[in-house]
């Protein structure tokens, strides 16, 4: 099976190095947040000259859930106690201490709070939650099968302006759900006590080793369950064993694989107890793998799909669709890096909003700049998909006639009939009119025969009659649509009108059904007794023979014997007439060298 996204050492060591990256730049920005306690990486906020900068960076609900964090990791539990509000006449303020240890107790064993990048960095909070405006969402406890929700509330600050505390109603749950001492954690009950001692960043050494230990379990986990069922399902579904099922599998391999990883990375840090400060350096991190795993899946999807698309094209000759579907996958590869470094960026903090307004101006500078270009490629699109010509069809493009050599993605090349190559913009093409004579199912024969004017009625009568005969009992002529008819007295000749299709796929095979038709129409005329006119302008000398009486007298007579039997096919042809001889004239004529061959009455290839 064809593996869509390269699977070998070389990307594997460098998704390695990628992650590795981010670990060491999610634990420098951690220990950055840690010295600058409270509070967490630097970032640009609106001055408000209304009120002073608060010390422990309480005016927003990031700042406040970042600075108790980095205070509990420092066993600062007197400042901890700070991001408590005290109801009136409730909590003394030394009981704050023990509510912020109480916290951190409850959020190691059986609770979460949201990652960074999912709290708000505005002083107003969220407003688009289910929440009064005054209150935010920060994190869960969990006890007894119910969650109890941690909450900050925004109250005025003794200094004026607004901060963001942890709520009556928190402060509530922490007393009620507030654990016994000799309720150690699990992951301590089994830790040996010299990894204890040491600590890093506010967390053992011992915790560190577990976090690391359980991330590479959850993945060792992850790629077996993954594995496990890529296995099982071909076996029970045998379209999964072929494509487009089977690279839509392989696709979804090593996303799904990192999801589950991450699932199980969250789930099992909360439940063998690891530090709730451990988890929320970490918690970034899984955010980003989460990230990197939706683009990853985005990144192999359109390789798929482009390979897919680029062979069932090549299999069917379509070049132009090949280098359209190659164009395609290229510029969704760079849609996603873009996406992928605006999103990568956003989630570790960094404000994007300047850079997006920047791109989205240089995007517009670009798009006005690049008009034609765009306008062109639209145009193979459009020519690609509702195909009005392909490679080979000979056609007509505004004043343009040749064969089709070539529809790139900027432009189609025509070979005129002087063999000299015509370049048009696709553009221009899609937007010209159009004739494709490669796709007709019959010729259209349409001649008009100009008679002297020495013709008389019956010879008119007879050309009419034996005209019409030669057209339906032509094999290659359609007789529904045949008509011969009389249509004027034109200034220098009698003029009769021939009108039919012939049954032929090719240029070629027309022409030779029209010069068989010709000459047949020649011979009616000279057998009429009458002759083609000369234009009024020429002037030639000569004796003239005149007509022959001999002949005008033998077509007169016909006409004449026709009346009297009422067998004048004149205005119409009788229906049954047309039956007895629809199909008898020979053709290819009788002497030709292919009628020797044949024998058949049909043009080859018919």
């Amino acid at each position: 099976m064809t593996e869509t996204f390269p699977e070998n050492p070389i990307f594997k060591r460098n998704i390695l190095i990628l992650f590795s990256l981010i670990f060491v730049f999610q634990l420098l920005a951690s220990a950055e947040m840690h010295a600058q306690i409270p509070g967490m990486q630097s970032e640009t906020e609106a001055e408000e000259p209304e009120w002073p900068e608060d010390a422990l960076k309480r005016r927003t609900p990031r700042g406040s859930v970042a600075g108790f964090i980095s205070a509990v990791a420092d066993k600062n539990y007197d400042l901890a106690g700070e991001y408590f509000k005290i109801p009136e006449g409730g909590l003394e303020d030394e009981r704050s201490a023990e509510l912020a240890r109480e916290l951190q107790i409850l959020l190691n064993q059986r609770g979460q709070m949201m990652p960074y990048s999912w709290l708000s960095k505005d002083i107003e909070g969220r407003l688009d939650d289910d929440l009064p405006n005054h209150l935010e969402r920060v994190g869960t406890i969990s006890s007894s099968g119910e969650d109890y929700d941690i909450l900050l509330e925004k109250v005025e600050g003794p200094l004026g302006g607004p901060l963001w505390l942890f709520s009556d109603q928190t402060v509530q749950y922490i007393e009620e759900l507030s654990v016994l001492e000799e309720n150690v954690l699990l992951l301590s009950r089994i830790m040996p006590p010299i990894l204890e001692r040491y600590e890093l960043w506010g967390a053992t050494i011992g915790q560190w080793l577990a976090i690391l230990l359980l991330a590479a379990f959850s993945y060792v986990v992850a790629w077996l369950i993954i594995h496990f069922f890529l296995y099982i399902i071909p076996l029970i579904w045998k379209r999964a064993r072929t494509e487009p099922t089977a690279g839509v599998l392989k696709a979804l391999s090593l996303p799904v694989k990192l999801y589950l990883a991450v699932w199980l990375f969250v789930m099992l840090s909360q439940e063998i107890g690891i530090s709730i400060i451990l988890r929320q350096r970490f918690s970034g991190i899984s955010i980003i793998i989460g990230l990197l795993a939706f683009l990853i899946l985005l990144w192999r999807l359109s390789e798929f799909l482009g390979n897919f698309s680029t062979n069932r094209m090549s299999s069917r000759g379509n070049l132009s669709g090949v280098s359209v579907a190659l164009f395609l996958k290229r510029a969704a590869k760079i849609a996603i890096i873009i996406f992928g470094i605006i999103a990568v960026l956003g989630t570790i903090g960094v404000d994007v909003t300047t850079g997006l307004a920047a791109l989205g101006i240089g995007g517009i500078a670009l798009a006005l700049g690049a008009q034609k270009t765009i306008e062109n490629f639209v145009g193979s699109v459009t020519l690609i998909t509702d195909q009005p010509i392909r490679v080979g069809d000979f056609c007509k493009v505004g004043d343009t006639v040749g064969t089709v050599e070539k529809v790139g993605m900027r432009s189609t090349r025509i070979r005129t009939l002087a063999r000299t190559v015509v370049t048009i913009p696709n553009g221009e093409f899609s937007s010209s009119k159009i004739e494709n004579y490669a796709h007709r199912d019959k010729f259209w024969f349409n001649t008009v025969i100009g008679l002297r004017y020495e013709t008389t009625p019956d010879q008119i009568r007879y050309l009419l009659v034996e005209l019409r005969s030669i057209l339906y009992a032509h094999p290659i002529v359609t007789s529904d649509t045949t008509r011969v008819r009389f249509i004027e007295l034109g200034s220098d000749s009698i003029n009769l009108e021939i009108f039919t299709y012939i049954k032929v796929s090719t240029y070629d095979e027309y022409l030779e059904v029209k010069e068989d038709l010709l000459l047949r129409i020649m011979d009616v005329v000279g057998e009429s007794g009458t002759g083609f006119a000369f234009p009024s302008q020429t002037i030639y000398f000569g004796k003239d023979t005149g007509l022959s009486k001999e002949k005008s007298k033998t077509a007169e007579e016909k006409v004449r014997q026709w009346k009297e039997k009422g067998d004048l096919q004149l205005p119409k042809f009788d229906p049954e007439h047309i039956k007895e001889i629809e199909d008898k004239i020979q053709y290819p004529p009788e002497g030709s060298a292919e009628q020797k061959s044949k024998g058949t009455g049909t043009i080859p290839g018919l």
